[in-house]
């Protein structure tokens, strides 16, 4: 017979959502402070970002033509691999180089990428430039936004 779980009982799942304040990136001194900070209440995903992170790191030319030989190594399931490595592609830490690509010998594989700090380098310029007062007809711009929201 199916258990069925009534709503606001049973086990409740720990968000993965990336919560960043101020005080905790001012905290931030080792590389495993920086994969709970991006990887929050999933262990696993923390040892997978390091584990790429870190064999990335000092491969050669840090290139890796594969991500998969991490699983055997680290004894860290495929699944896993594969949602640690999409959400570092989306974040921009990674990039996969295809093999058309000339700048990396023709070859494919993995690299970081320079997407993530440009991204919290704009992000970080953004509350001033919002701010400032350039346009006399931007207040009416920035007071007709409630309506839209």
């Amino acid at each position: 017979m199916p258990c069925l779980v009534r709503k606001g009982q049973g086990r409740k799942m720990p968000s993965t959502k990336i919560e960043l304040n101020h005080n905790q990136i001012s905290r931030v001194q080792g590389l495993d402070e920086f994969a709970r900070l991006l990887f929050p209440n999933n262990r696993n995903h923390q040892m997978v970002f390091l584990a790429v992170f870190i064999e990335l790191k000092y491969a050669s030319d840090q290139f890796l033509p594969s991500l998969v030989f991490l699983c055997e190594k680290y004894g860290v399931g495929r699944r896993v691999l594969e949602t640690v490595r999409s959400k570092m592609r989306r974040m921009g830490l990674i990039d996969h180089v295809s093999r058309f690509n000339k700048r990396y010998g023709y070859r494919e594989g993995w690299v970081f990428s320079t997407r993530f700090r440009k991204a919290c380098t704009r992000l970080s310029d953004l509350p001033m430039a919002f701010r400032q007062r350039i346009d006399p007809k931007q207040e009416r711009k920035d007071r007709d936004l409630f309506r839209y929201l």
